[in-house]
């Protein structure tokens, strides 16, 4: 039973409901399993980290394991090693085809009338959450629910969700994933076992974003993706698209003008990442943080200077991450940034 649109968060190429790899969090995977084993399974769990190196496939490991293995005492999990769940046993097949009555996923979802997801995930979703949690499980086990992501909860249904954790069901596990705990009410955060993931290390995204698009990890295209990826799966398959590098080339270019600024350039950069393609919008990220750490490399600087670097850097970044949450129109961006930087190079 799922309220679900596709995350890019799974490391094989499909999304994390269907994934069965996980890389990188041996040891978020270990806390989660021996707390499960030990019969003190906390029943809030916040999966904190940022986006795209494996938060959502984790709680997806973790929902699989618990309604496959209902029973902690089981030799299964006694000798289990990790959380991973045979694609073909019958849990993980119901799951992929989000069909499992006793997992509950809640995130935002495709507005039918505008084509575009809604800025929030609907305060009438996580009250479904309610009724979920207060019916008896279909199999007799646990019941689940992943929130993905916590982050994109309103006021009101922040706290519809709070009054879950506040009386928590018997068997009953919600796994938060959150790209920022400051994002997070702390009502929320402190009714849950908080699990901080770590960006992934270049080798272990290389890998990753490798299996997923079925290439080689030591391929020099995949190394250099995974090198500037900051740690995200998602971010270095989206460089890897065609389109995403011819992106990134173009906009360096641009940026290498500047002062000077081409209107007319910067609308065709506008119109290249509009939509909901990742791989445009990362790479144009990409490129811009990679021109000011130039900058910063470039040194030394008059601390003025220095200041200026830091405040884009943090400035566009901001505004990059609410672009992509709540799929804002890209191209004011576009023309944000070379302005900034623009007005700020003058200067």
């Amino acid at each position: 039973m799922t309220e679900h649109a596709d995350n890019p968060e799974g490391a094989d190429g499909m999304p994390p409901r269907e994934t069965s790899a996980l890389y990188g969090h041996a040891a978020a995977e270990s806390a989660l399993l021996e707390a499960y084993r030990g019969g003190r399974l906390p029943h809030g769990w916040l999966l904190v980290g940022p986006s795209g190196i494996g938060k959502t496939t984790l709680a997806y490991r973790m929902a699989r394991f618990v309604l496959a293995h209902p029973d902690h005492r089981v030799p299964a999990v006694r000798t289990a090693t990790s959380l991973h769940v045979d694609p073909e046993h019958p849990v993980a097949r119901r799951i992929a085809a989000q069909g499992h009555g006793d997992l509950l996923v809640l995130e935002r979802v495709i507005n039918e009338k505008t084509g575009k997801l809604y800025q929030d995930i609907r305060v009438d979703d996580v009250r479904k959450s309610v009724a979920f949690f207060g019916s008896t499980p279909a199999e007799g086990g646990w019941r689940v629910a992943i929130v993905d992501v916590v982050d994109e909860l309103n006021e009101s249904g922040a706290n519809a969700l709070l009054k879950i954790l506040e009386e928590p069901p018997a068997r009953g596990l919600l796994l938060l994933v959150s790209h920022s705990a400051a994002r997070v009410l702390p009502t929320i955060r402190s009714r849950c076992r908080v699990l901080s993931l770590r960006p992934l290390a270049p080798e272990d995204v290389a890998q990753a974003a490798a299996a997923a698009l079925g290439r080689d990890p030591g391929d020099p295209k995949v190394v250099s993706a995974a090198a500037v990826a900051g740690g995200s799966v998602g971010r270095a398959v989206a460089l890897l698209d065609a389109d995403a590098i011819e992106m990134r080339k173009r906009v360096l270019g641009l940026l290498d003008r500047l002062p000077a600024i081409d209107a007319r350039a910067l609308h065709a950069v506008g119109d290249g990442i509009y939509g909901t393609d990742a791989g445009t919008l990362a790479a144009f990220v990409d490129a811009v943080n990679e021109w000011l750490s130039a900058r910063l490399a470039s040194g030394p600087h008059e601390l003025g200077r220095l200041n200026w670097i830091a405040g884009n850097w943090e400035r566009f970044n901001a505004a990059a991450r609410d672009v992509e949450a709540f799929n804002l129109d890209r191209k004011p961006l576009v023309f944000n940034v070379f302005g900034w930087l623009a007005e700020g190079w003058r200067g």
